[in-house]
């Protein structure tokens, strides 16, 4: 009994093991996938600052890490800022993965930064309707400057960088030193002529057929991609870099930092209305939040926390409207100085709009006049209670008033004294309040 149990239990462990055998070999089970290569993917539809640079750069230590195929960049940018370009460039170099920088969709551009960052990927491709060039490095009045010495030295610095990324990947350094000297653009086609790009794919599956099998040289030696029946993975940002690329405007930063300190100001001035202060704090953290992705001029932060001094010093003290119109001239200073864009850029200046500027400006300014006025107004208006409520007060005399009697004024017997005599039942009127004791003239 005991030799016919064991038999069947073997039986039944046979049958499980070949079960699970055939079971591995069937075609798009896990295993199968697991044994696929996989290409990730990211998307950069955005102008090339701190966040994106940021996000280029983690992507690709995930790719690393995971062990994937390559790393798709799906990029569409008008430029960015010289030092996060530099950074995604290192980060492509010092990459054990293939980078392919890819173009797309249909009309996207690779401006500016966009062609340093293409010239540092191992491959690069380009959608039909696409543009790529005009690198020239732009100043802080979002024009080139090319009569400064220190335009020339930046021109000449990033022609250097683009030539450095052309030998390494073997693309045309002269068309990339006219892109920045000349400003030049080309369609895809033309980039695929001048040996600026390595393929146009319409889309990103076309792509992987055509990098298939394509040996390129990675930081940790020559790797040859295999993109057979390979499994995308699309890699999206994460809340983080979302949040940042919506606030990262400077115009969306301004607006939180002033609504922000608005918001402390009325909790400040109004101890215990919560609700301004909850939500003024919130505003400063965003506000925070955003600022440390763009070129803050301390400077430009100091001047308009002045002017919001001014303007509350306007209201405690009357300086007819000398403390305004310095809260006025600073804020607007303060606002045009907020962002101190660096010269070394492939993007116009961030900047604050001149119609958001004077928009603010104009509606603190409102306020803290009518503020003013309401303060103004309440320091003119005659006092009604306490002893100096009674200056200038009529009332009638109680008793006859040989130098001093008593008055009745606002139904209160008060004693009086007057310089002349009075009888009883004139009317006075009261001139100054002496301890209790009323100076009073006849009216």
């Amino acid at each position: 009994m005991k030799i016919h149990s064991s038999t069947f239990t073997t039986r039944v462990l046979m049958a499980l093991i070949c079960f699970g055998l055939a079971w591995t070999a069937m075609p798009g089970n896990s295993t199968a996938q697991d044994e696929s290569p996989v290409v990730h993917v990211i998307e950069v539809v955005s102008a090339i600052g701190p966040i994106s640079a940021e996000f280029i750069t983690t992507s690709i230590d995930d790719a690393e890490s995971e062990g994937a195929e390559c790393l798709i960049v799906e990029l569409d940018t008008p430029g960015g800022l010289l030092e996060s370009t530099r950074q995604i460039t290192k980060r492509f170099l010092s990459a054990n993965v293939p980078v392919i920088v890819y173009v797309a969709p249909d009309g996207a551009r690779a401006a500016s930064a966009g062609v340093f960052i293409s010239y540092a990927a191992h491959l690069v491709a380009m959608a039909p309707s696409t543009n790529i060039g005009a690198a020239t490095p732009v100043n802080i009045t979002g024009g080139s400057d090319t009569t400064s010495a220190m335009s020339h030295k930046i021109t000449n610095d990033a022609v250097a960088q683009v030539k450095a990324l052309a030998d390494k990947r073997g693309r045309n350094a002269a068309w990339a030193e006219q892109a920045i000297r000349e400003a030049v653009s080309v369609t895809a086609n033309e980039a695929l002529e001048l040996n600026v790009i390595n393929f146009i794919s319409v889309s990103v599956r076309e792509l992987l057929e055509q990098i298939n099998g394509s040996e390129v040289e990675t930081a940790i030696g020559p790797k040859t991609i295999n993109t057979t029946n390979a499994r995308v993975i699309t890699k999206e940002m994460n809340f983080r870099y979302r949040l940042l690329n919506k606030i990262a405007s400077p115009n969306i930063a301004y607006i939180l930092m002033m609504l922000g300190i608005y918001g402390l100001f009325f909790e400040l001035s109004n101890p215990g209305a919560i609700f301004p202060g909850v939500v003024g704090a919130i505003f400063l953290v965003l506000a925070l939040f955003s600022l440390q992705t763009l070129p803050v001029n301390y400077a430009g932060l100091l001047l308009i926390l002045l002017a919001l001094i001014l303007f509350i010093l306007e209201v405690k003290i009357v300086s007819y409207g000398m403390l305004t119109i310095g809260g006025i001239g600073a804020m607007t200073l303060g606002s045009l100085m907020l962002f101190d864009q660096p010269p070394d850029n492939f993007a116009p200046a961030v900047a604050v709009s001149m119609k958001l500027i004077l928009m603010m400006v104009g509606l603190t300014a409102a306020f803290f006049i009518f503020a003013f006025s309401l303060a103004l107004k309440s320091h003119r208006k005659k006092v009604t209670t306490g002893a100096e409520g009674l200056v200038g007060e009529v009332g009638t005399a109680e008793s006859s008033l040989k130098l001093e009697g008593r008055v009745k004024v606002h139904g209160e017997i008060w004693k009086a004294r007057c310089d002349v005599p009075l009888s009883k039942g004139k009317k006075i009127r009261v001139v100054r309040v002496a301890g209790l004791l009323l100076e009073v003239e006849e009216v």
